[in-house]
């Protein structure tokens, strides 16, 4: 059992100092909480409102140092007549002894297509800077492991990184499609330099948003999510249902949900998760609740996550004809 502690730390080790290229952004499906920007860079300004919006995700609650993940984003359209959309997100994602914070800023361009229906082509460019910590002051390792020149280290560093993305808009369709993670530099930790990792992340989302122009009645919103990692080909594909209550006084209660479920050819056990969403659109206040369970055989306290989502839309102006939710906030 002690060759199979230490054995299981120095793999620990191992792994913390090879993987030499952090991802930025965790991609999880809060981007159903009308928070596509997180996901997508090309939804900055896409919208009639500015959006702001807070997040705070909470995995494995009642185990301790569990993963947890805080962001706060806001974009806009620089003006009702501009094409020029900008956007910037904040962070801090925490796992145990690692830790990362970070910032980023987009850029996007909207062109109109033409036409009396919507129909938009958009282009957009996020540039990202965010710092990786190691914090081993508190680490008790067993016997001659246990050395303070190895384990009292608190290890920083810091890097940049870029995301591009494009999107399309007509009528209530919409498609996105992302690459995060364009730059890829070598990392120096402690005087150690390492060879980076590819990183790359292609991202691609469709759905349409059915309305039957009838208040009283249910709106739904089916939608794709597809993401390949080009170093270990891994492909994940969200398969998502929004559904859309208008109720008095220009307020909405909505709800979503979404299986998550990996195509990698794992020979242990494909990723499996399904995400329920609830939230109430309050005029321009966006409350919503997420939780994520994972299914399978192996999965560690239960496979819960937590997420509560707060947003505010601000500088509205008219929405436009036929197009979706996430276009004209709250389809008003």
């Amino acid at each position: 059992m002690k060759i199979t502690k230490i054995t299981l730390i120095l793999l620990a080790f191992f792994f913390i100092n090879k993987v030499n290229s952090q991802e930025t952004l965790p991609v999880y499906s809060d981007y159903l909480s009308d928070n596509v920007y997180l996901l997508h860079p090309a939804a900055a300004g896409i919208g009639n409102c500015a959006k702001l919006r807070l997040t705070h995700r909470k995995q494995w609650v009642g185990s301790d140092e569990a993963p947890q993940l805080q962001t706060l984003s806001y974009h806009s359209r620089m003006s009702a007549e501009s094409n020029v959309g900008l956007g910037g997100i904040i962070f801090k994602d925490q796992n145990g002894f690692h830790s990362q914070i970070g910032a980023a800023a987009t850029f996007a361009y909207h062109i109109n297509m033409g036409g009396r229906e919507f129909n938009q082509l958009s282009f957009a460019i996020s540039g990202m800077f965010s710092e990786n910590k190691i914090d081993e002051t508190n680490f008790i390792l067993p016997g001659e492991l246990n050395d303070p020149v190895i384990t009292n280290l608190v290890r920083a560093e810091n890097y940049y990184n870029a995301d591009f993305g494009m999107a399309y808009h007509y009528k209530t369709g919409f498609a996105y499609l992302s690459v995060k993670n364009l730059l890829l530099s070598a990392r120096n930790l402690e005087s150690i330099t390492y060879e980076s990792l590819n990183l790359r992340r292609y991202i691609t989302t469709i759905g349409y948003f059915f309305d039957n122009e009838n208040p009283n009645k249910l709106k739904f919103e089916p939608s794709i999510t597809a993401q390949l990692i080009e170093y270990n080909q891994s492909i994940f594909v969200d398969f998502n249902l929004k559904a859309y209550r208008k109720l008095a006084n220009d307020n909405t209660l909505w709800a979503a949900v979404s299986y998550r479920r990996g195509f990698d050819g794992n020979k242990i056990e494909e990723l499996s998760q399904f995400t329920p969403i609830i939230g109430i659109n309050l005029n321009k206040v966006m409350i919503s609740y997420t939780y994520t369970h994972q299914l399978g055989k192996y999965v560690y306290a239960n496979g819960g996550y937590h997420q509560f989502t707060l947003g505010l839309d601000v500088f509205c102006k008219t929405p436009r004809l036929s197009a979706c939710p996430n276009v004209n906030s709250n389809f008003r």
